[in-house]
């Protein structure tokens, strides 16, 4: 990580005028997600200032506003990652599943335009954020019979609509802001997520909320005596092995290094020790499956899975998500997120086995509002826009 350090910025003329915007320290910004006015805001582990020490190759800036930054006073924070085009001295500014702001605040520009004139004096060309309101849910007791050749989750009615991810983004739409892909998934990070919510329920409920075929598959992996156990760092490389033999299986390239896996287990792990922990499934001695878990706050996030070809009879993958939905029950979280689902409901379909097996924990799909984009002003600005965009396309 490099800091890219610029001036602090008011804007007289965007926002409201008692709220002040300035660069502030890893110190002020974690002490405002722990307070219960950030906490409420429900920040991810995306936005932890922890999470600019895993992207290699991106400069960084922590920014917070509110009535005084400096004393933290408060109210949004973001941790904003800017990656340099090629051949210029312009960034595009990326604030992943970011900022952490009150998206129920009416004078959204209050804050949203400073916001965007700090970015702009920065050098940065265009901007991507990640507003954290949800759009639509399905349960997966409603989704389960309505699966079929060709059919999509937008060709399905939601069982809710959230009404302010609505109005966000409407919001969004009437100040020229692009929604990444529009109908497709075209975000950096998943649009439909699942999760499964554990305020207000015991272990005797997130057990009858698995389907049949889980519940029969934990208890199998019970009988023949799969252990499940946690991880150190020294576990970080069979875990990456595992995981190489995961994509070649099932078809997809996460394109990251071990180094990546370490930093990013080293980064997180510094911040707080256990926010991210690796839990391993072993047989006779064997590790047949492992998986991370990040806290942070009340959500608890299964980020990556791996495990073996051989012996999944026993079932490892069941046993390892089991423990740790209970582990994240017994730390008081109030979801446990297993990120990204398809979007595909056709059986036929390689991707939709991903989409079955949570289904079987029976929380429910969330579509977010997804990923929005936004040239900054200046001819210039969208000029450079229209060029990395082109760029993009072509790798």
């Amino acid at each position: 990580m490099s800091a890219l350090l610029v001036p602090p910025s008011r804007s007289p003329r965007a926002g409201n005028p008692g709220t002040v915007l300035r660069a502030i320290t890893p110190e002020t910004y974690r002490a405002f997600l722990a307070s219960p006015e950030g906490s409420a805001l429900g920040a991810g582990f995306l936005q932890c200032p922890s999470w600019a020490d895993v992207k290699d190759g991106w400069r960084s800036q922590l920014l917070g506003w509110g009535p005084d930054p400096e004393a933290g006073r408060l109210t949004g924070v973001a941790l904003v990652l800017l990656r340099q085009f090629p051949g210029t001295r312009k960034y595009f500014a990326y604030l992943p599943e970011g900022p952490v702001a009150d998206w129920t605040d009416p004078d959204v520009d209050g804050w949203l335009e400073p916001l965007l004139e700090h970015l702009r004096r920065a050098g940065a060309f265009a901007v991507r954020i990640g507003p954290s309101p949800a759009y639509r849910r399905w349960d997966a007791a409603y989704l389960k019979p309505l699966t079929g050749p060709g059919r999509r989750l937008a060709d399905v009615l939601a069982s809710e609509v959230d009404p302010l991810g609505t109005a966000v983004a409407e919001r969004l739409r009437a100040r020229d802001w692009r929604r990444c892909g529009e109908d497709k998934d075209g975000d950096a990070q998943p649009r439909h997520v699942f999760h499964v919510p554990l305020a207000g329920r015991s272990t005797e409920d997130l057990w009858s909320g698995l389907n049949q075929e889980w519940r029969r598959n934990v208890r199998r992996a019970q009988k023949e005596g799969v252990e499940v156990t946690v991880g150190s760092a020294a576990d970080l490389p069979e875990f990456y092995r595992l995981l190489g033999i995961t994509e070649q299986r099932d078809g997809f390239r996460l394109g990251r290094s071990l180094a990546y896996y370490e930093r990013q287990y080293a980064a997180l792990n510094a911040e707080q020790p256990g926010r991210m922990k690796l839990y391993l499934a072993r047989y006779r001695g064997e590790i047949l499956a492992a998986h991370t878990l990040i806290t942070v706050g009340r959500r608890c996030w299964y980020q990556t899975g791996a495990s073996a070809d051989h012996r999944r009879e026993v079932r490892p993958s069941n046993a390892l998500q089991w423990r740790m939905l209970l582990d994240a029950h017994a730390q008081g979280a109030h979801v446990y997120d297993m990120r990204g689902v398809p979007s595909t409901l056709d059986p036929g379909e390689r991707a939709y086995g991903l989409l079955r097996w949570k289904l079987g924990t029976g929380g429910h799909v969330v579509e977010t509002l997804g990923e929005w984009e936004k040239p900054l002003a200046g001819s210039a600005n969208h000029t450079l826009y229209r060029a990395f965009q082109a760029y993009l396309n072509r790798r």
